[in-house]
């Protein structure tokens, strides 16, 4: 082998983009699949203590996605990687991007940055995988028409110190070991 090696990269649909992310992050096709992240959403949904009532708009609307659109919620996203052996831990937004140890222990960030759409009608969140691939970190952003590799950690450290300072946040994925 040459070193080189293809970067998986999911397109955006819809409002798929942790869906998205995850297979990004895992760089694998189906890695993950809506039917189930649609199972890990329900489970979470059933367990949740303080669930509300059931309406009509619950068979949308549910608490931890939406059926229409795909949008799921950072539960989902933690439960996900726990499945597969991960551990998630929340970057202080008051730290700096630069104590962000981007050695080994950490398999990819994933960030939830606040997004605004069709002239800033409709406010979401969208959800953006980074991984480091064949020695080279890159932006997995479904959004993205291909990877954006970064040149160097001062860049990687821009970018999140960018995001963060327009409201998103920084979720470190680190590999299952304590």
């Amino acid at each position: 082998m040459d070193g080189q090696r293809t970067v998986y990269h999911e397109r955006q649909k819809l409002q798929f983009c942790l869906l998205h992310s995850l297979n990004n992050l895992f760089q694998e096709k189906d890695a993950f699949t809506r039917p189930s992240l649609n199972v890990i959403a329900e489970k979470l949904a059933l367990e949740d203590p303080n669930q509300a009532s059931w309406t009509p708009i619950s068979v949308v609307f549910k608490s931890h996605h939406n059926v229409l659109t795909g949008n799921y919620d950072v539960n989902v996203l933690i439960s996900a990687l726990e499945q597969r052996g991960k551990r998630v831990a929340w970057h202080d937004r008051r730290c700096g991007a630069s104590s962000i140890d981007l050695d080994d222990k950490l398999f990819g960030i994933v960030v939830n940055v606040p997004v605004r759409r069709y002239g800033g009608l409709w406010k979401s969140r969208h959800w953006i995988a980074l991984r480091k691939v064949g020695g080279i970190w890159y932006n997995l952003d479904s959004d993205l028409s291909a990877p954006d590799p970064f040149k160097h950690r001062e860049e990687i450290v821009g970018f999140l110190d960018s995001v963060v300072s327009t409201g998103a946040e920084v979720l470190l994925v680190m590999h299952g070991e304590q």
